[in-house]
């Protein structure tokens, strides 16, 4: 017990965490390690699949496709940041976390999580003006101001999780080193810290509301215009065509934003443990795996630009 109080108690405040995981069972642990190795690989191939062919197939060489394939490259490191390193704890039975590496993992997922609803908004906004205001899409949506976007997306997620990591990394933990959790998070953290918690947990709420109103606000108005727009079409064909391009969109919205209003506004969810983790791994592990199939299993361009690339590389393996 003094060895295990040494290596992680410095000067009285704790310098390794342990993380708990999910579950203690072995038989539940080799089920959710399979899970979620192969969530986490179907996760990055398909990603990545999608960031390749934006980069090989010009057809997607528009600002929807540089905002997907810039989204696909924060799916990867929002998961790579969490899920690794808890297939680690599991293989290992290894669950000690330094306190250096926990505020890391927090500064990657927060920061890579909050860029995502930005760039979410950001997305909408292009497919308001590509319905919108089609004739003026390309002018509107030019290339340097989709990079302006991209920044200020990046940009917007530093801004909101810098003053919430500062807090973090002046808490003081004396009395326990366990977090009740698979990855480190500021819930987690603030339950087990002796420090004053509440200027913490005000600016995890504030910031997450924040984030949360401020990006759904742009994305309510922007697809408000699209509808209103659609149904003044004379068409149903055109109007089941301007449908089909934000669908794919919509249904990520509506994934990314129910699982994070129900973990940071649902008073209760704070209170159930299990509850929030079983969301968060949710979040963290199958969000990640099913957009690039919902952006791809109903996408024409993206269908035809794999089928593309895949003809392109049987010809190349026969010569």
């Amino acid at each position: 017990m003094q060895i295990r109080q040494k290596s992680v108690m410095r000067n009285g405040t704790v310098t390794t965490f342990i993380l708990l995981g999910l579950t203690d069972d072995p038989q539940l642990q080799v089920l959710i390690f399979i899970f979620l190795f192969l969530t986490y690989m179907l996760s990055v191939t398909g990603n990545l699949t999608i960031i390749t062919l934006t980069f090989l197939d010009f057809h997607l060489k528009t600002p929807m496709y540089f905002f997907l394939k810039n989204f696909s490259f924060l799916e990867i490191s929002f998961t790579s940041a969490c899920i690794p390193r808890y297939l680690y704890n599991i293989v290992t039975g290894n669950k000690f976390i330094t306190n250096n590496a926990c505020m890391t993992q927090v500064f990657f997922t927060d920061l890579c999580g909050t860029t995502e609803f930005f760039l979410l908004a950001a997305m909408s906004y292009d497919r308001y003006v590509a319905i919108c205001k089609p004739l003026h899409y390309m002018t509107i949506v030019s290339s340097r101001v989709c990079r302006i976007l991209i920044i200020c997306c990046w940009m917007a997620g530093l801004c909101v999780i810098i003053p919430l990591l500062s807090l973090c990394l002046n808490l003081e933990f004396c009395d326990s080193n366990v977090l009740d959790h698979f990855a480190c998070d500021a819930f987690p953290l603030v339950k087990i810290s002796c420090s004053d918690t509440w200027i913490v947990e005000q600016t995890v709420i504030i910031s997450a509301v924040l984030t949360l109103n401020i990006t759904l606000t742009c994305v309510v108005l922007s697809y408000g215009s699209i509808i209103r727009t659609v149904f003044r079409f004379p068409s149903v064909r055109q109007r089941k065509k301007a449908f089909s391009t934000c669908s794919s969109h919509m249904i990520v919205v509506s994934i990314t934003y129910g699982t994070c209003f129900f973990i940071y506004m649902n008073p209760t969810a704070k209170e159930e443990v299990t509850i929030n983790k079983a969301v968060s791994l949710l979040f963290s592990s199958v969000s990640p795996t099913l957009n690039p199939f919902i952006y791809t299993l109903r996408n024409n361009q993206v269908k035809k630009a794999f089928k593309g690339s895949f003809e392109r590389l049987a010809l190349l393996s026969t010569k």
